[in-house]
């Protein structure tokens, strides 16, 4: 699982695409549940994203689905296919998988249990999961819940494994597709390498950082960390197209078929990878949701319905990611960065085989955009951002 170096999708999964091809385009679709006054005409305000999405599917990416909420209402807008057969259109409220956005729902939890008193950012690994973290110069006593979630820890990505590289990132996925992974084998495969830096000495986008930090969840409060995130954030804000799916490969309905190059973005064939095991992302990136219902987390987190003010000061506090990027930083399983018209955003993104999700609000939760590609090898995810939040 490779970082799409996009300023906005931080995926954390599938390499980042090439982005050529070509397909067909729906119209923007009005939100059923929405009341009248807050179905706004997409040519009004939201024209830019519309063009943007319909770019995107000229691009190559088979369809796009998604929603942005603000001062105008609710405007849900789609484009291209759900499924390449029947050449049926993407869905206003489709599910997909939300992949590495995952990371944000598991990060809200933690720092929950820490306004609970039941956990310390500053608590190291080893005092939750003792021999856990251990092995190459790895050492868990030396790493601390807060080096998991802004990604500084050091520990080595497990899905960088050449093993699993095959197994997982190539045409062998295939035969794999319903294996079932367990949290404890894919941090034994990254203990199998060296850390990438010392922890607090660097930063490098890996998904054991998340694996592990399910694992604390569960440590502390004897349940999983999907049972804790349907209890704690699921359940609350009535997020019905939420849910973490465990082992189950099937994608709930309404949902579109999702399409895949295997990790060669030149394969002129097309793999359908709608269905399987979500373990192999786990804590990283295992679950599923529709637009609305990202639109409706992000929106939450960030006016503070989830976590007290302290807490979500945490999650926003930020480290440099690369240098390449200093307008981009990662606090603890959010993103900040800027819009082409420098308009500040905050973010997480998520790709795996058949899926690219971004959701993205403002400072102060009042805009909100939630979106997906049903293909992981082309489109341009950052041109549908700037859209919504810099064009007209």
């Amino acid at each position: 699982m490779t970082i799409r170096t996009m300023r906005f999708g931080l995926a954390g999964t599938v390499a980042a695409a090439a982005m050529t091809a070509s397909s067909f385009t729906s119209p923007a679709v009005a939100d059923p549940a929405a009341p009248a006054s807050a179905l706004v005409p997409e040519r009004d305000h939201h024209r830019s994203t519309q063009q943007a999405m319909d770019a995107a599917v000229k691009d190559g990416v088979p369809g796009v689905t998604g929603q942005a909420r603000g001062k105008y209402g609710i405007w849900n807008g789609t484009s291209g296919v759900g499924n390449l057969k029947t050449q049926q259109p993407r869905g206003a409220q489709d599910r997909y998988r939300v992949a590495s956005i995952t990371k944000t729902f598991v990060s809200t939890v933690l720092l929950q249990l820490e306004a609970e008193g039941e956990i310390g950012l500053d608590d190291t690994v080893e005092q939750w999961l003792p021999g856990v973290v251990h092995g190459h110069g790895h050492d868990g006593s030396k790493i601390t819940v807060r080096q998991l979630l802004n990604h500084t820890s050091g520990i080595r990505n497990w899905t960088l494994d050449p093993e699993i590289r095959r197994m997982v990132f190539s045409k062998e996925f295939l035969r794999h597709r319903y294996d079932t992974w367990t949290p404890e084998q894919q941090v034994q495969i990254a203990m199998r390498h060296k850390p990438d830096f010392a922890p607090g000495k660097g930063w490098n986008y890996s998904d054991t950082n998340y694996i592990v930090a399910g694992m604390i969840i569960e440590k502390v409060t004897g349940h999983t960390y999907g049972a804790e995130i349907q209890q704690r954030i699921i359940e609350p804000l009535g997020l019905q197209a939420t849910s973490v799916p465990g082992t189950d490969p099937h994608l709930p309905q309404p949902s579109s078929r999702a399409y895949s190059k295997l990790g060669d973005p030149e394969e002129k064939k097309t793999y359908d990878v709608t269905e399987y095991n979500p373990s192999v992302a786990g804590a990283a990136g295992g679950m599923i949701s529709n637009s609305a219902d990202l639109n409706r987390f992000f929106t939450a987190l960030l006016r503070g319905r989830l976590l007290p003010e302290q807490q979500l000061d945490e999650m926003m506090t930020t480290v440099p990611m690369d240098e390449e990027h200093p307008d981009v930083r990662y606090g603890l399983g959010l993103r900040q960065s800027k819009a082409s018209c420098g308009k500040e955003v905050w973010a997480h993104g998520g790709d795996f085989h058949g899926t690219v999700a971004v959701a993205v609000t403002t400072r102060d939760g009042s805009h909100a955009l939630a979106f997906n590609f049903n293909g992981d090898w082309a489109g341009d995810i950052d041109a549908v951002v700037d859209a919504e939040f810099c064009g007209k």
